[in-house]
């Protein structure tokens, strides 16, 4: 009888272990076989057959160990603690870890791979104001809002455009108890307009009910429900909650294998998993739907490029020679053709102000680009954007690089104490020093691009492209003063756009007037206002040589 309860308790206990944790079945993983190590031993205990001695009153042991148990604990115990010291450390594996990147293109410029963007389509929301607006939008609806929660935000695209998406997750056992079929629904912030932050409860006219989700109850899991429909022997990471171009809610799973040994976390592959029926389509990863934005684990590729750099001559590189690491993490940003990509720079083992490169790993492919130019650390980025508001201790926002007309820029937001948007900030990779800072972003792309072209001694002019020379008449002319700083907008015959400078530009621009022949260069960019990079009043340039 007391065997037949210690083999119905280990039964019991094991399913418990294996429920909760939900450890991976396959080599390389040592989930299960501590768990296994752990009902090993207690079986052993069991088996142990102890008697009391009633004149003594001492424990003896009657019968030994169970020899079978004694022998697999053994080999658990290898397997959990000689196996993966043998197989994966880096000491001995420093060339895999190194080369588990795959390989790392060169680049020529950065501008090659970040598309030239309107200022309007500039990222101006990160993460932490994208839930505070969403906590916001939530706490509008009292009735909702007591019964959930915000989860995570995750950015993509949605039909072109950005956005932060949230889903509404149960806030405890009795909130999720009452409400089964599902929460209703998640929230979007767009990632360029603040002011655009809605709550979304239906695609057409269907009631949206996400039921699985992280954080909730047995089967209703979505690691759970993932694992005990067939994924029970592969890696599960990143579950990130994606809508499709319809609004329909999405879990998307990394599925990962182990590359060397018990270590090196590879991507191999996507499981789609609908919020709302718990239908899954698994998927290789060059077969994953196009709206699908992130396949390659953020952790992943931070591991996996920071071993790039650390191995780069093997692991006795005790004087750190072409040592490299990552500077402030990585960012998710947009390229050409609307392709995601791991942002972030590289900088020298011991080197903190300045990035030697820069890198760009594909979101989805994990193919990666190395830009060897150097330029200024997010941290540096940030510190001197800080440091043109100082006054007004704002603190910048995590800097996201942008192609500004071939310029590669970083774009952040300087944010009060609460956590809101006050102004934002342009900082030119390749020179912290060059600063730009406005309450818009038009006024701050102004700002950024007089400094910008009064400081031709420092940046290879040549970087900059697409510049045009016009000779036109003026049309129309006003200036506008900001922040104590005089612009200056005008409209030129036979050309749609409209110009804008300051007077650092040119000294000539405050007496121009309405009819006057002028030369302008500028940048051709997406902009219906365009900053002039020169100016030059060719009336009173001819008015000066009469004289």
């Amino acid at each position: 009888m007391k065997k037949i309860f210690s083999i119905a308790f280990l039964l019991l206990f094991g399913f418990l272990l294996f429920y909760i944790n939900l450890p991976v079945l396959h080599y390389g993983f040592t989930g299960f076989a501590v768990i296994f190590l752990l009902l090993v031993i207690l079986g052993i205990l069991f088996s142990i057959g102890l008697s009391v001695s009633q004149q003594t009153k001492q424990v003896k042991i009657v019968s030994k160990p169970n020899k079978f148990l004694s022998i697999l604990a053994g080999m658990l115990l290898v397997y959990c603690i000689v196996l993966p010291f043998v197989t994966s450390l880096k000491m001995f594996r420093s060339s895999s870890y190194q080369e588990l990147i795959g390989e790392v293109k060169n680049g020529q410029k950065i501008t090659n791979h970040i598309a030239p963007i309107s200022i309007d389509k500039i990222r101006v929301v990160d993460e932490e104001l994208a839930h505070l607006l969403g906590e916001k939008v939530l706490g509008s609806q009292p009735a909702l809002g007591s019964q959930v929660e915000l989860g995570d935000f995750c950015i993509q695209k949605v039909n072109n455009n950005l956005y932060w998406v949230a889903p509404l997750l149960h806030s405890g056992f009795f909130k999720w108890f009452k409400n089964q079929e599902g929460t209703a629904g998640y929230v979007m912030v767009s990632a360029t307009n603040e002011r655009d932050v809605k709550l979304v409860q239906q695609v057409g006219e269907v009631a949206i009910k996400i039921k699985y989700q992280p954080g909730a109850y047995f089967q209703s899991d979505i690691h759970r429900h993932v694992y005990f429909n067939g994924n029970a022997t592969v890696g599960l990471a990143d579950f990130s909650f994606e809508i499709d171009d319809a609004g329909k809610p999405f879990w998307i799973v990394t599925k990962y294998a182990k590359k060397i040994g018990f270590a090196g976390k590879e991507a191999i592959g996507t499981i789609v998993v609908d919020a709302q029926s718990g239908t899954m389509n698994e998927y290789a990863i060059a077969a994953t739907p196009k709206w699908v934005d992130r396949i390659q684990p953020l952790e992943f590729i931070e591991d996996q490029l920071n071993d790039w750099g650390e191995y780069v001559h093997g692991y006795w590189n005790f004087s750190n020679a072409d040592k490299l690491q990552i500077t402030e993490g990585l960012t998710l940003v947009y390229g050409k053709n609307d392709k995601s990509y791991w942002y972030t720079g590289l900088t020298s083992v011991g080197k903190d102000e300045s990035a030697v490169g820069f890198v760009l790993v594909d979101t989805r492919t994990k193919e990666t680009t190395f830009y060897k130019q150097g330029g200024a650390t997010e941290f540096a980025a940030q510190s001197s954007a800080q440091g043109k508001v100082q006054e007004k201790g704002y603190k910048a926002s995590l800097p996201i690089p942008y192609n500004i007309n071939n310029i590669p820029t970083y774009v952040m937001t300087l944010k009060d104490d609460g956590g809101l948007v006050k102004m934002f900030a342009m900082v030119a990779i390749s020179d912290y020093t060059i600063v730009g800072v406005g309450n818009t972003m038009r006024e701050t792309l102004t700002s950024f691009k007089n400094v910008y072209n009064m400081s031709d001694n420092k940046i290879n002019p040549n970087s900059v492209s697409n510049k045009k020379i016009l000779k036109s008449v003026v049309t129309r002319i006003q200036n506008d003063v900001k922040n104590g700083n005089s612009f200056y907008y005008f409209k030129v015959k036979d050309y749609p756009n409209i110009f804008v400078g300051s007077s650092q530009i040119s000294n000539q621009l405050p007496v121009t007037m309405v009819g006057d022949s002028i030369q302008i260069s500028f940048d051709v960019d997406l902009e219906e206002v365009i900053d002039v990079s020169s100016f030059e009043n060719i009336n009173l340039k001819s008015s000066m040589k009469s004289k």
